[in-house]
């Protein structure tokens, strides 16, 4: 991994523009194989799957609506329905660029074109630290999920069919 802002595409400048912005100062980073999967993105940066941040744009009775899930669970549309009140269906492609001026494998948490309400799922809690894209396939960085959370206003509550079992927060007793 490495770090050198002067070499970075103008999504991630974006990305570093809008952390900055929330008032989150951490440091995004250019990993050295492309991260387009959870599993890629945990290899990259030395993490476990669950520490990853799937940023995912569905639409809400038409509306876009981004949530935030864990690498090793799937989104329950039925539970995001349930949080936002509308009929989930999914974004296309051009829609997710749209509304969040990112191609999809880069979507991070923040810093979008347009103003997205942003549910997290609450498993991303239980990590002291997560990993979410930056703007690119190779750019990621690490944050406090409570922090990322409270920068981004984002509505917490249970989103995800979980395909691995949960587990108890870091530092807990298991």
């Amino acid at each position: 991994m490495s770090a050198r802002p002067e070499q970075f595409k103008a999504a991630t400048l974006r990305v570093q523009a809008a952390l900055a912005q929330a008032g989150l100062d951490v440091q995004i980073v250019r990993v050295d194989e492309i991260a387009r999967t959870a599993e890629g993105a945990a290899t990259a940066v030395g993490a476990t799957v669950g520490q990853i941040v799937k940023s995912l744009v569905f639409l809400s009775d038409g509306a876009p609506v981004m949530a935030l899930v864990s690498g090793s669970n799937r989104l329950d549309t039925d539970k995001l329905a349930a949080e936002t009140g509308g009929a989930i269906t999914r974004a296309d492609a051009a829609t997710v660029r749209d509304a969040t001026g990112y191609a999809i494998g880069g979507i991070p948490p923040l810093g979008h074109a347009k103003a997205l309400p942003v549910y997290c799922d609450l498993d991303l809690l239980l990590h002291d630290v997560v990993w979410a894209a930056a703007g690119t396939p190779d750019t990621v960085f690490a944050v406090s999920p409570h922090q990322l959370v409270s920068a981004i206003g984002a509505h917490v509550g249970e989103l995800a069919t979980r395909t691995t079992p949960s587990r108890a927060p870091e530092g807990g007793d298991g």
